[in-house]
């Protein structure tokens, strides 16, 4: 209720009382699971903050008993953080145009285009998605290396140039924009194309920005592939830069904990940006099948 409304209906001037939501029976559930998902990140930033020393105690405490930034300047001054960074930065960039574009496009011609073939063309791309991962690994190493990609940037994104789990998405969203604005664009003179980026392509932001949450997310963590396609320290992910910290005698526990903070805190503050859009998407693409 507005101010003026509220004065118009009550006769009394002022601001309308606010209302108190009420406590239900789910916020006692929810807020002890929403406790036991913070408290990792909790403790992976407190321990980023410990001094070394106290890393390596077993159990090693909760709350360091003093607070430094030694990791931090280890991390910045003695490791090449920045490097991997930018190339982490390079691959999430591309992997997410490369989604938005290619799954867009894809998705489009499976919900409103009539073609031979397309049902099962979609069925056949959807299938995939139940291929483990480390079937692929081999045949792609294979002809990436004939390709001559293989220990460079280009091999850490082009397997996120695309993927089935985009075209689903970008499809089911697709097919709950109702077919009449699109025929009331054909009837303005607007061709296939036209109508799919001057009108179908704005009402699918949600969409895109669900989906860009998700291919940076995955491209961004991705740690298995870059290890076997990237040997040349200048060319590492931030995720297998940080993964070298780790090893069978010893553990830099004060960088690793400072490293996956860096890491974590872009992937944080864009799903922060994009929730509204993400919540929306979910609710939205699953309306039709």
């Amino acid at each position: 209720m507005t101010l003026s409304t509220y004065t118009i209906t009550t006769g009394r001037p002022g601001r309308p009382p606010r209302r108190r939501r009420r406590m239900s029976g789910w916020h006692f559930v929810l807020a002890p699971l929403a406790l036991i998902f913070v408290l990792p990140f909790a403790q992976m930033i407190l321990a980023s903050l410990s001094p070394a020393k106290e890393l390596v105690k077993f159990p090693p405490p909760f709350v360091p008993s003093r607070f430094t930034l030694d990791g931090f300047i280890a991390l910045f001054t003695t490791t090449d953080i920045l490097i991997w960074l930018v190339n982490s930065m390079i691959v999430s960039v591309i992997a997410i145009v490369g989604h938005v574009v290619l799954c867009s496009l894809a998705g489009y011609g499976f919900a409103r285009l009539r073609f031979r073939g397309r049902n099962m063309g979609f069925f056949m791309i959807v299938a995939t998605i139940m291929i483990p991962t480390q079937l692929l690994m081999i045949p792609t190493y294979i002809m990436f290396s004939k390709l001559g990609i293989i220990n460079t940037l280009s091999a850490a994104f082009v397997p996120w140039l695309a993927s089935a789990f985009g075209i689903f998405l970008m499809r089911q969203f697709f097919l709950s924009i109702p077919a009449e604005i699109e025929e009331a664009a054909a009837l303005d003179g607007a061709n296939r194309l036209q109508t799919f980026l001057r009108v179908v392509l704005p009402l699918a932001k949600p969409a895109i920005a669900t989906l860009a949450i998700f291919t940076l997310l995955s491209s961004w963590n991705d740690l298995i592939w870059p290890l076997i396609a990237i040997n040349d320290d200048s060319i590492f992910t931030v995720q297998l830069g940080i993964a070298n910290f780790q090893s069978t005698r010893r553990t830099q526990w004060d960088l690793l904990m400072a490293g996956n903070v860096i890491a974590t805190a872009p992937l944080v503050l864009f799903f922060l940006f994009a929730q509204k859009q993400f919540v929306q998407t979910m609710t939205m693409s699953g309306m039709k099948g």
